[in-house]
């Protein structure tokens, strides 16, 4: 089981030192979903909200979100982002849209919470540009995807959902 690595030995909250790690690629992707009314669904995919364009803007947000982890998450190490997208899947069934938020960088730490970040921002710009519609849009399923880099390998969460089941 590995150790918790933002805690010292007294229990006491640090920001670890990357300092002598080797900078290589990093890639993480993360997504979420955002469910709401049928008539709210249409009108974002319509382009017809009252606010303009719901997706362009979460993407612009989701994209910015990324960009500030850091300022966000107090022991986030600041990264030098070489890439960032925002991409949407509709699901026209369950009136649902999932953000996807895919983060690159060459560093000395992975980007899964700028991936989560962005995911996450990009879903509550959703909410706010389509409240006055449909205040009870549900976000739900914000997970990592997949990473790629660094020293604990890569991971595809799919693989390691199956690997668990298996165990238990």
């Amino acid at each position: 089981m590995p150790e918790f690595s933002h805690f010292d030995e007294s229990g006491h909250a640090f920001m670890v030192d990357v300092s002598e790690k080797h900078e290589n690629k990093r890639e993480a992707a993360a997504s979420g979903w955002i469910q709401m009314s049928r008539d709210c669904y249409h009108k974002v995919k319509e382009g017809s909200m009252g606010k303009g364009d719901v997706l362009g803007v979460a993407r612009v947000a989701g994209i910015m979100g990324a960009k500030r982890t850091s300022d966000l998450i107090p022991l986030c190490h600041i990264l030098n982002l070489t890439k960032l997208s925002v991409d949407f899947v509709t699901d026209d069934d369950n009136c649902r849209i999932q953000a996807i938020c895919t983060v690159s960088c060459t560093g000395k730490t992975g980007v899964e919470m700028e991936a989560l970040t962005g995911t996450s921002v990009t879903l509550l710009t959703i909410y706010d540009m389509c409240k006055a519609v449909d205040k009870a849009m549900e976000i739900s399923e914000i997970h990592l995807e997949e990473k790629y880099g660094g020293k604990s390998g890569d991971f595809k969460r799919g693989e390691y959902l199956q690997k668990r089941e298996m165990e238990e």
